[in-house]
C-alpha cells in the first residue's frame, strides 16, 4: 500500500511510521558515538550499559528488576526479536495460538521453523478474548501462545483479567507465552500497559518483546530488545546469535544515554493521544464510523455506511481515486474475513492528518 500510495501521489496512512523527526538530542547522540569511533560489532547479546539502562527503566515501569547480563537481549527490531524467539522454541508440527487479527509476521515466522499456526478470530467492536474458547483449542501438541498488546491492528488493550487468564493456561499446559508489546509507550486514556512483566507467575514463562523504533519515532533504526527469565533468554541468544549477531553499537550507545532521562519516554502516550483525538476531530461529519482505538498509533473505521465493497477494493479505491492510503484489516485475518474496516495510521503532522481528514469528509 505504502508502494500504491508513491505511485498515485496519496496520502500515506497506511503502513506504520511517522513522518515527523526524531529528537535531534536523541540523533546528536548517534552522531556523537559515530564520530567518536563507536563503529564495529557490540557484544552479540548487546552493550552492557544499554542493558543496564533497560533493566533500570524496566524496574521503574513494571516493578521488576531483571537481571541486565542474563535476561535482556538486545535485537534487530521488535520483527527478529519475534522471529528469534519462535526459532528458540516452537518445533516442527508443535502448535502455536495467535488471535486473529494479527501482525502478519506471526504465521509465516511460525510455519518457517516448522509449527503450525492456530488463529482465533476475534471481532469489533471490541475484539475480546474468549479464554474458554482459547483453553479449549489448547491441544498436546500446543508450545506456544503468541499475544499483542496494545494491539496491531486494533488498537485494543489487554486487561488485567486477560492477563490473568493466560497466566492460568500458560502455567496449568505450561505454555511459553510470547508478547509483542512494541507499542507499550502508546497508551490512551490513563490506562496502563499490562504487561506480562506485572505478572511474577506469568512472567516466568513469558518473552517480552519491545521495541525503541516505535518509540522514537525510529522505525527504519531496527532495534528492540527482549525480556525473558535466563533459561529462556538463553535459547533466544542461541538462535539471535545466527540470524543477526549484534545490532549497531553507536545507536545502543546513544540509547544507553538517552534513555536515562525518564522524561524522554514518559510522554509518548499523551503526544500520540493528541495525533488520535486531532485524527478522529478531523473524521468528525465523515461517513466513517471509528472503532475505539486505546494504544498503539492505528485508528480502525467501518465504511459500512458508505458502501459494500470488500475491504481490499476499498483501500484500493481509497488510495487510487481519492489519495488517501489505508490497510483493510481483512490482510490481518486468516480467512480474509470482510468486515468493512480499513486501519489508518496517525502517526503523522497534523497538517497531514487535516488534509487527510478533508478528503474523508468529502466522501
Amino acid at each position: 500500500m505504502s508502494r500504491m500510495a508513491a505511485d498515485y501521489g496519496a496520502i500515506n496512512l497506511s503502513q506504520g511510521f511517522p513522518d515527523f523527526p526524531v529528537d535531534k538530542r536523541l540523533t546528536a547522540l548517534v552522531s556523537r558515538y559515530m564520530d567518536e569511533g563507536y563503529n564495529q560489532y557490540a557484544p552479540m547479546a548487546g552493550l552492557p550499559e544499554l542493558l543496564e539502562t533497560i533493566g533500570s527503566v524496566v524496574s521503574r515501569t513494571y516493578g521488576f528488576t531483571p537481571n541486565a547480563e542474563k535476561e535482556i537481549t538486545i535485537t534487530g527490531g521488535a520483527t527478529e526479536a519475534l522471529f528469534s524467539s519462535i526459532a528458540a522454541f516452537v518445533n516442527r508440527d508443535e502448535e502455536v495460538i495467535m488471535f486473529d487479527p494479527s501482525y502478519d509476521l506471526y504465521d509465516p515466522a511460525v510455519r518457517l521453523c516448522g509449527g503450525r499456526p492456530v488463529r482465533i478470530t476475534l471481532r469489533p467492536p471490541d475484539f475480546a478474548i474468549d479464554w474458554d474458547l482459547v483453553e479449549k483449542s489448547i491441544t498436546p501438541t500446543t508450545r506456544m501462545i503468541m499475544i499483542n498488546t496494545p494491539h496491531n491492528p486494533t488498537g485494543r488493550i489487554y486487561t488485567p483479567e486477560d492477563l490473568q487468564a493466560l497466566e492460568r493456561l500458560a502455567l496449568r499446559y505450561g505454555l511459553i507465552v510470547l508478547s509483542d508489546e512494541a507499542y507499550e509507550r502508546i497508551i490512551f486514556d490513563g490506562a496502563r500497559h499490562e504487561s506480562v512483566l506485572h505478572y511474577p507467575a506469568l512472567r516466568s514463562q513469558s518473552v517480552g518483546v519491545f521495541s525503541f523504533g516505535k518509540t522514537f519515532h525510529a522505525t527504519g533504526w531496527k532495534i528492540g530488545y527482549t525480556v525473558a527469565p535466563e533459561v529462556l533468554t538463553h535459547e533466544i541468544r542461541r538462535t539471535h546469535q545466527f540470524i543477526t549477531f549484534s545490532i549497531n553499537t553507536p545507536i545502543q550507545k546513544a540509547l544507553s544515554e538517552y534513555l536515562k532521562d525518564e522524561s524522554n519516554y514518559n510522554s509518548i502516550g499523551t503526544f500520540y493521544q493528541k495525533k488520535r483525538d486531532f485524527f478522529l476531530e478531523q473524521l468528525r461529519g465523515s461517513s466513517f464510523e471509528p472503532i475505539p482505538s486505546h494504544g498503539t498509533y492505528f485508528q480502525l473505521v467501518s465504511y459500512k455506511a458508505l458502501s459494500n465493497k470488500p475491504e481490499m477494493d476499498m483501500a484500493v479505491e481509497m488510495t487510487q481515486k481519492h489519495k488517501v492510503a489505508c490497510i483493510p484489516v481483512s490482510v490481518f485475518y486468516k480467512d480474509q474475513l470482510n468486515q468493512q474496516l480499513l486501519r489508518f495510521c496517525f502517526a503523522k503532522k497534523d497538517e497531514t492528518l487535516a488534509e487527510a481528514g478533508r478528503i474523508l469528509r468529502g466522501l
